[in-house]
């Protein structure tokens, strides 16, 4: 049997930005795996709802667990909700990182406005502090919360609160658009499933016919 090689740290970050295959033929992986489901389409596309939703919160690294969490809560689909999270990707977190961080700051009345590459450097800033002070008592670290400080107040507050009314439309968008369709998905292929049974069954039917004539 011939082993797979397992994938480098560079090719899995590459991955990460460019899927296998392309964006597009990810996407439709992911919507061919929604569309089957075994579930009310109501539910499946809850959980697309709180999955789109989760993927506009500042819990990078979470997204998963707080998307199945609020699908949970509302009744949904988790695997779905779980799925859904791939509307959260690199073409897509700057648009959603900058829209939700300035409105975060309109709404909580500061003037400042933030641009992505900020942004960036205030979450990998805040990372590397947090890490280094949970090392601290093995490696002698003087411990310093400085720059989470700046972080939480600058960044993730205004985040987390700018990401409620975004988060909110393109999840209820995901639902009205996705509801109707995976509706009517389910139901054509219930129907294509009777009409393939029915002509099993008369198949049968017409050899047993057969059968019975023979003397």
């Amino acid at each position: 049997m011939f082993k797979r090689n397992p994938r480098s740290y560079l090719r899995i970050i590459a991955e990460f930005f460019y899927p296998r295959g392309g964006w597009y033929r990810a996407s439709q992986y992911v919507i061919h795996r929604i569309r089957r489901l075994p579930d009310p389409a109501h539910r499946i596309s809850r959980g697309i709802a709180a999955g789109i939703f989760a993927s506009f919160t500042p819990f990078f690294g979470l997204h998963f667990l707080t998307a199945a969490i609020l699908s949970w809560i509302i009744r949904g689909n988790v695997l779905a909700s779980l799925l859904a999270t791939f509307v959260g990707n690199p073409l897509t977190f700057p648009l959603i990182a900058e829209l939700s961080v300035n409105l975060g700051n309109a709404i909580l009345g500061q003037s400042s406005n933030i641009h992505l590459p900020e942004i960036v450097s205030q979450f990998a800033a805040a990372t590397t502090e947090f890490w280094s002070n949970i090392k601290s008592p093995f490696t002698g670290h003087v411990v310093d919360w400085s720059s989470l400080s700046e972080f939480f107040h600058r960044v993730f507050l205004p985040y987390l609160v700018g990401c409620i009314i975004p988060g909110i439309v393109a999840g209820t968008i995901g639902y009205a658009l996705s509801n109707p369709v995976i509706h009517a998905y389910q139901r054509r292929r219930i129907k294509k499933l009777k009409e393939r049974y029915e002509k099993r069954l008369k198949a049968g039917r017409d050899k047993g016919g057969e059968a019975a004539e023979k003397p």
